[in-house]
């Protein structure tokens, strides 16, 4: 790759990197508090696909799982919720991208569980954006990669 590609993809994975942070940075709450949706809406592709942990696999929109998690919030059973991103890893080709990304999450300030997702990036005016996500739980048997802050 010469100098300018290889600039250029740095320029890419840096952006992607905070994309993924803020996305982990932004669905946070305590009680009282209320995260930013349309800041994690706007890093989404018009019709993004998500698929959680759960098996069998079912789709939803970014609007259906933040409603979800705002149910929740709302209901109380997420009274708090806090993502921390511990490690990602980014590759990168022209308008298309792939990332990996562990997280530890917090929820009601004492249950701790940790997950790994999967992004499909896409590069659009200028701006990535994520076209699917899906992800797992760490769990026994399963830890978080070393590569990814396991």
């Amino acid at each position: 790759m010469d100098s300018k590609n290889a600039d250029l993809a740095g320029t890419d994975e840096q952006a992607i990197r905070a994309l993924l942070a803020r996305q982990f940075d932004t669905l946070c709450w305590t009680p009282g508090d209320s995260p930013d949706y349309a800041r994690v809406l706007a890093d989404f592709a018009h019709d993004a696909t998500l698929y959680a942990s759960r098996r069998p696999a079912q789709s939803q929109t970014a609007d259906e799982f933040c409603a979800r998690l705002e149910r929740l919030r709302v209901d109380g059973t997420l009274a708090t919720f806090h993502e921390r991103m511990m490690g990602a890893t980014v590759q990168v080709f022209g308008n298309v991208a792939v990332a990996l990304a562990a997280c530890e999450m917090t929820e009601n300030e004492h249950t701790k569980t940790r997950e790994v997702s999967g992004f499909l990036l896409l590069k659009d005016d200028g701006r990535w954006r994520i076209a699917a996500q899906a992800w797992d739980m760490a769990r026994e048997g399963l830890p978080i990669p070393p590569a990814l802050g396991g």
